[in-house]
């Protein structure tokens, strides 16, 4: 099990931490263990990838007329273990 150490939590967070974990019965140190694979859980069964994400969010932002410009083939990088 790997340790975690979080610094700089402001006191009305500990408050409010301290206050939920006392509503589930538990310690802070396990109410935060719960948020963070409650919370992670949920990001990991996102129904899109990242990037449709992203587009779905700033669609309206997006003017209809905005293409995207053509891919190019990448360069060959130099080889700089050949002779001159």
């Amino acid at each position: 099990m790997a340790t975690l150490t979080i610094r700089n939590v402001d006191d009305v967070t500990k408050r409010l931490l301290r206050i939920r974990a006392a509503q589930h019965g538990v310690s802070m140190e396990e109410e935060v263990r719960r948020i963070l694979r409650q919370e992670l859980s949920r990001a990991g069964s996102s129904q899109f990838p990242f990037g449709q994400h992203l587009l779905s969010r700033f669609a309206e932002s997006t003017s209809k007329e905005f293409a995207l410009p053509a891919r190019q083939v990448p360069r060959t990088p130099p080889s700089w273990d050949e002779p001159i």
